[in-house]
This record gives structure tokens, C-alpha cells and sequence, in this order.
């Protein structure tokens, strides 16, 4: 068995990192959380929006002042997590029927602990969340490590226990978290230090990896890691839109990261959103694909089953 066959598509935006792909009403929509920086926001702040991905077409932003989100939609809601600070907390959930009328309200309170990216997903009983934390450093060992925690409504959360875990000996970051044949998949954020380089000036690199666990506290390494990796393929332009000066800086910009993957399944096809860039503020939104189903993607990547 190979491993399964990641196709780039290209970028799609500059200044956006975290995305989440999702289906609602049997469209495809694409969940962003716009950074303050980011050149087209006017509002002065930062907030979470969907995209539909056939229209190019917005929704209304919510969840103002919030950062690191990520999305899920179950049934006719649709759900947003985020952090009201980098290291917050709390983690705050949104919840909408129409991407225009949003409730919230803080679904995991974690005092003493620094909270940034999460993800989650569906199982058997309920839900499971990653949650990827920064402090305390007795806790979390090497920066940055997961954590996870259970609901059985989407918006209740409560951590489970300590021994449930990944990984505090090293850099672990950016979750992104599947439910299929009794694992939980998560793919995840890799760090290796590498020799200073005019490529490579801050002398880090970032690629993600996929792992498998039944019980959150061991944890099965795929032998096709990473899944995808650093390439030439990022600076292809999947998005008509970008300008002349977008399209400079995506075609000489320093690439030592693919970042922040998430995915999800629409019409038979396994779409995934990543991040490319030098991880220092100069970073782009792009997107691949898998030519099958999400289940034989997850599987693919433990052959032998």
C-alpha cells in the first residue's frame, strides 16, 4: 500500500492560517479565522467567518476580537470554538442555524492553563475536542503539547484526564481531530531544527504527521509521515482573485511550513486547507485535495488494516 496521494491545489489567500473546511446543507463551506492584519479586514480586530467555496461568497463575521478557531457542523447547527486571547483560558463556543444569529458561551474553563488551536469531532458517544496548549510548563512539558476533552452536546465541554495526552517531549501542535473504526486519528504540527540558510533563515521547519489512538493515551505514528510537505506546489495560485502583488509575494516567499491542516469530505472527495510560509507573519492560506473518501484517507495512512 502507498501512502495516499495529496494533490496541491495552491494558495488561495495571504495573511490567512487557520481554516476549517465543512459541509452545511450539502454545500461546501470553508470556516477562517481573519487575523487583524489580515489586508482586507476593515473592522480593526479580528473575528471568525465562513466562505462558501462555489460563490466565493462571505458571511457576515462574528465571534469579533476572537483568534485560533476551527468549525463543526452537526445536523442543521453549525459550530465555532475560539480563544478570546493567545494563551487564553477559556475556550468559547459559537452556535448558528443561519450563519447570521450567533449564540455563545464559554465551554471549557481550563484556570492556569494556555489555551491556542482546537479541533473536534464525532464519535461513537458523543464528542471529543484536541486542545492544544502553551502552559503551564509543568504541565504541558515540551511547548506545544494536546490535550482533550468530552461533550455529548457540542456546546458543555469537560477535560479528561491527565494521562490523556500528546506529547509533552516535544513540539506538538495545530489538531486536527477524526473519529473512524474506533481511533481517533489527529494529524498534528511536527518541529525539526535545521541549519540557518538563506532558504531556511530562521532555522526551523514545520510539517504535519498523522498519529491514531483508542484511548487518547497511546498513540500509533503513521510509517508515511509526514503527510504532506514544503514544496514548490504551495505557490501555485488556486484563486483566480489575488493581484499582481499577492502573486509576487506568493511566488518568492520564504516556505519552510505546511501548518494548520483540516479537512473534511464533500462529493467523494477529501478537501483539505493547510498553511504555507516561514511561520514569522508571512504566511499563506491554501488548499489540496485527496481523490477518495475520508475514510479510506485516515486508513490509508495505517496499512496492514
Amino acid at each position: 500500500m502507498q501512502q495516499p496521494a495529496i494533490k496541491k491545489l495552491g494558495t488561495l489567500s495571504c495573511d490567512l492560517v487557520e481554516a476549517t473546511p465543512v459541509v452545511y446543507n450539502n454545500r461546501l463551506y470553508r470556516f477562517e479565522y481573519v487575523r487583524s492584519r489580515y489586508k482586507y479586514n476593515t473592522t480593526g480586530d479580528s473575528y471568525f467567518r465562513f466562505v462558501d467555496v462555489e460563490s466565493d461568497e462571505p458571511t457576515p463575521a462574528f465571534a469579533h476580537g476572537y483568534h485560533l478557531g476551527s468549525a463543526h457542523v452537526e445536523g442543521d447547527t453549525i459550530y465555532a470554538y475560539g480563544v478570546k486571547l493567545w494563551g487564553e483560558s477559556s475556550i468559547q463556543v459559537f452556535w448558528s442555524k443561519d450563519f447570521r444569529n450567533w449564540e455563545a458561551k464559554t465551554s471549557l474553563d481550563m484556570p492556569g492553563f494556555g489555551i491556542y488551536n482546537n479541533s473536534v469531532c464525532k464519535c461513537q458517544d458523543g464528542y471529543r475536542m484536541a486542545i492544544e496548549l502553551g502552559e503551564p510548563l509543568e504541565e504541558v512539558g515540551e511547548r506545544f503539547t494536546m490535550r482533550f476533552a468530552e461533550s455529548c452536546n457540542l456546546i458543555d465541554w469537560k477535560l479528561m484526564p491527565s494521562e490523556c495526552i500528546f506529547s509533552k517531549d516535544r513540539y506538538t501542535a495545530c489538531p486536527a481531530l477524526r473519529f473512524l473504526d474506533d481511533y481517533y486519528y489527529m494529524i498534528y504540527l511536527e518541529e525539526t531544527i535545521e541549519p540557518v540558510s538563506e532558504i531556511n533563515p530562521w532555522g526551523y521547519s514545520y510539517v504535519p504527521h498523522i498519529v491514531r489512538s483508542k484511548d487518547f493515551t497511546y498513540w500509533e505514528s503513521s510509517p508515511y509521515n509526514p503527510i504532506i510537505t514544503f514544496d514548490d506546489e504551495d505557490r501555485k495560485i488556486a484563486n483566480p482573485k489575488l493581484n499582481a502583488e499577492e502573486r509576487q509575494r506568493i511566488a518568492t516567499a520564504v516556505d519552510v511550513n505546511n501548518s494548520d491542516v483540516d479537512l473534511c469530505e464533500f462529493q467523494g472527495k477529501t478537501i483539505i486547507n493547510y498553511s504555507w510560509g516561514d511561520q514569522h507573519r508571512t504566511e499563506h492560506l491554501a488548499e489540496a485535495i485527496y481523490e477518495g473518501s475520508m475514510a479510506d484517507f485516515l486508513r490509508g495512512y495505517f496499512p496492514g488494516e
